[in-house]
């Protein structure tokens, strides 16, 4: 029990530590796509725990103090906070951290290799259309992939 408190490592370590992982990992995050992050499969839910794990070493290294625990978490949580802090303030910094909408569709015409670059299945594309009440792709105005990952179809308006 006395060494609950007690660090591996200095303080400052657990805090280096966790702002590299934490800059790469939303690196690799970024790279991945919009549409990783737009959908949640089984899959996403299992790729989240194993890179949890595969970075778990990276920010703990030998240390299994609650200290050392608790540091990282608001040392995680306050770079999560600076992020979204940035991107509030600086448009130039949401577009590098977030990205910006694609459009993947346009005057009832569907870009397909727009569709591959940034891994939509036409599945996804007709299920948005779907939702917005479009039957084919020529009664969409605009399509756009959001910075989130989801479609945001507008259609084109019908005439009285």
């Amino acid at each position: 029990m006395p060494d609950l408190f007690d660090l591996a490592m200095p303080w400052w370590e657990f805090i280096l530590r966790a702002v590299v992982v934490y800059a790469v990992v939303l690196g690799m995050v970024r790279l991945s796509g919009k549409r990783a992050l737009g959908q949640v499969t089984p899959f996403d839910v299992l790729l989240i725990v194993l890179l949890g794990n595969a970075v778990q070493n990276a920010l703990l290294g030998t240390d299994t103090s609650l200290a050392g625990g608790l540091l990282l978490a608001a040392t995680l949580i306050l770079l999560n906070y600076g992020v979204g802090w940035i991107t509030a303030r600086s448009r130039r910094m949401e577009r590098l951290i977030e990205g910006e909408p694609v459009v993947i569709a346009r005057n009832g015409k569907l870009f397909d290799s727009v569709l591959r670059r940034e891994l939509v299945s036409r599945a996804d594309f007709d299920v948005a259309m779907r939702q917005q009440s479009c039957i084919g792709v020529e009664e969409v105005e605009l399509a756009l992939l959001e910075t989130n990952g989801h479609i945001t179809i507008i259609p084109k308006r019908k005439d009285d």
